[in-house]
């Protein structure tokens, strides 16, 4: 019997010891659980928040490059700058902590503070000045010739053989402009490095398969309509065609849908309707060796309408225009061979030249003693694709053929 009792004892004894121990870890946890959660706060940084561990957290700090110097703003950047980690820093009673490690994600507008285990904790934000593609081109290789293009800001122009050299999506390039926008507007050269020769265009076509109307000198056009977008080109197809089978998928993102291409068919005289005797706007700059960059805004091409173009394209892509041909220094009469927009070949530009009733419908194009002029649209010459590269991307290298720009 005292057995018993002794075995009864211990039971409830080892019960009453349990049960302690298990309201001790439950409370442990409790008040971990709720220090946790209290010590978790939420401050506003414009669109979003952060969370950092202690309710006393300031970011009394953030500064933007200005030149050599750093300004304090009470705005964060949300573009044109980037982070710098490097120089941002956190201090614990007005003591710097380089033990503390900031990162902040320009697009979702998130700071990391790490680590975060100290009341008093102040951080200072610096942001840099982000060089856009244009500015880092223009600081490697100068331009010859600057002007004003349809967005009424100022575009820089090559011309002769400058360090314009570019290496994207696995073919070469040269820039042609630094647009005013700041994208990238640039011409196909090749698989290699070519200069001259056939290699230096993707193919050859016609640039409409009819030429007995005036509306054939359109990229796109419309029966009746002098700035009609109904129907593509023969070469608009041919373009379109190239850019899904070796640009869309895995570079499309770095082009630029909206900088546009111009097809300028203002008329200087005549109609530009049906078959009448046409001379278009494009044909009278060249002839006078007075080339210009503005545009009919139906008659810019981009992928979206706004108010710089006619929102016509469903892929980025286009030919040059015999204005920026002129530009670059391939002349309407005599001709230029040191010039990058020479190879020697007849190719197409995106230019109208007129309509007459013994040549039918004729547009620009580069010819192969390296001029400027026409071509009937039923005549087969060389595509040479055109491209715009976003402003926004970053861009290494110094434009040579040795080291040529790159995109990353």
């Amino acid at each position: 019997m005292e057995i018993e009792k002794l075995k009864v004892s211990h039971t409830k004894r080892n019960i009453l010891i349990g049960g302690i121990i298990i309201i001790l870890l439950i409370g442990i946890t409790l008040t971990f659980t709720r220090a946790k959660y209290r010590t978790t706060q939420s401050i506003p940084l414009l669109n979003g928040t952060i969370n950092y561990e202690l309710s006393d957290l300031n970011l009394i700090g953030a500064y933007i490059q200005e030149g050599e110097e750093y300004v304090k703003t009470n705005t964060i950047p949300t573009s044109g700058y980037e982070f710098n980690a490097e120089e941002s820093y956190c201090t614990i009673n007005n003591e710097r902590d380089d033990n503390i490690t900031l990162s902040f994600d320009m697009t979702t507008q998130n700071l990391t503070v790490t680590p975060l285990t100290t009341k008093g904790t102040k951080c200072y934000l610096y942001f840099d000045e982000k060089l856009s593609a244009g500015d880092t081109i223009l600081a490697a290789s100068k331009p010859q010739g600057q002007t004003t293009d349809w967005t009424g800001q100022t575009t820089y122009y090559y011309t002769g053989k400058p360090n314009n050299w570019v290496q994207f999506a696995g073919f070469w390039w040269r820039i042609i402009r630094i647009n005013g926008d700041g994208s990238i507007r640039m011409i196909y050269q090749g698989t290699s490095a070519n200069e001259k020769g056939t290699r230096t265009q993707i193919r050859t076509s016609d640039f409409n398969n009819s030429a007995n109307n005036n509306m054939y000198v359109g990229y796109m056009y419309q029966s009746g309509v002098l700035h009609g977008l109904q129907q593509s080109s023969t070469i608009k197809n041919v373009l379109d065609s190239w850019y899904q089978s070796n640009l869309e998928t895995n570079y499309g993102q770095y082009i630029d849908g909206n900088a546009g291409f111009c097809g300028d068919r203002r008329v200087s005289s005549g109609t530009g309707g049906g078959t009448s005797s046409t001379d278009y706007q494009p044909y009278t700059r060249i002839r006078n060796s007075s080339p210009s960059l503005s545009c009919n805004k139906n008659d810019i091409y981009t992928t979206d309408e706004f108010e710089l173009g006619n929102g016509a394209l469903t892929y980025p892509i286009g030919l040059i225009s015999a204005d920026e041909a002129m530009f670059a220094g391939i002349p309407w009469s005599g001709s230029n061979q040191n010039n990058y927009l020479y190879t020697g070949q007849y190719y197409w530009t995106m230019s109208p030249y007129g309509y007459y009733s013994s040549s039918n419908a004729n547009v620009f194009r580069v010819w192969s003693n390296g001029s400027l002029y026409n071509g009937s649209v039923n005549n087969a010459s060389g595509v040479r694709p055109v491209i715009n590269l976003k402003s926004a991307i970053a861009i290494t290298g110094s434009g040579s053929k040795t080291d040529p720009f790159k995109v990353g």
